[in-house]
């Protein structure tokens, strides 16, 4: 990443949106890129000829270099189109409260930017007090969440990989045996290994610690989060499992909601 790879940051110029833009600073920086702040005026309210050196004043030093694009409508959707129309390479965000799932995506400039832009999508939660260390990308092992495992491992070249998929034993209440549950790993542990065979994520391994846990696919992800001391969560949205799709599954919802960190999310691109 370098020269033309460009970062959308999605700012109200809010003190909640301090963290997003540290955060999109240090990419910025790290991946020799261009980072663009895009702010969204409401309906009625018009754009003077100052609006833009008022906002470029109330930056930091470190972001007066940042092009500004004011635009006004709907917040959801103009983001979307601008990110859209100048093919940003990331898109970085905050979240606009904390007290709820429904604040944090459902019905939210976030939620509508994820399942519109092609670009993947970052949601900035903690401060950046440095690059990510230990990421956890959930997998359903569908081609969606080699994408987003592809495009996490692209963005984030220096960062340290875990790689988790969850699985249960069918009809466990009324299968006991221990041979059924480790046959049911087997099969499991045998399609892991197909998914990192694949001729794009074979290269990869070196970075990747590549797990499987038996259990709900919430309880499975923020344990190893936990255990990893992660900083990064990834989701590919629409995978097999639907970790993020239009309509929020509750599993996801749990997730999203109870990892306190920072979330990747990298949508399936149209074919």
């Amino acid at each position: 990443m370098a020269g033309d790879f460009e970062i959308l940051l999605a700012s109200d110029f809010t003190a909640r949106s301090d963290r997003a833009l540290d955060r999109a600073l240090r990419l910025a920086h790290a991946s020799g890129g261009k980072l663009v702040i895009a702010h969204v005026l409401e309906k009625g309210v018009d754009q003077d000829h100052g609006a833009v050196e008022r906002l470029r004043a109330d930056l930091p030093k470190e972001a007066q270099g940042a092009e500004l694009v004011i635009q006004t409508g709907s917040a959801p959707k103009v983001l979307a189109q601008i990110a859209a129309e100048r093919e940003s390479d990331l898109i970085v965000t905050g979240v606009a409260r904390y007290n709820s799932i429904g604040d944090y995506v459902l019905g939210t400039a976030v939620d509508h930017i994820v399942r519109n832009a092609d670009a993947p999508v970052l949601v900035v939660r903690g401060g950046a007090t440095g690059h990510y260390a230990r990421m956890v990308v959930a997998t359903d092992l569908s081609d969606c969440s080699r994408a987003a495992l592809l495009a996490a491992a692209r963005l984030f070249p220096d960062t340290a990989i875990t790689l988790v998929h969850a699985f249960h034993v069918p009809y466990e209440g009324w299968l006991k045996s221990d041979v059924v549950r480790q046959d049911v790993r087997a099969e499991v542990q045998g399609e892991l290994d197909a998914f990192m065979a694949h001729v794009d994520v074979a290269p990869l391994k070196p970075r990747i610690k590549a797990l499987i846990d038996e259990g709900g696919t919430s309880s499975v992800v923020l344990h190893q989060l936990e255990h990893d001391r992660a900083d990064l969560l990834v989701l590919g949205t629409h995978g097999r499992s639907g970790f993020v799709h239009a309509a929020i599954g509750s599993q996801a919802a749990a997730l999203l909601a109870a990892a306190d960190i920072d979330v990747l999310m990298v949508r399936e691109r149209k074919a």
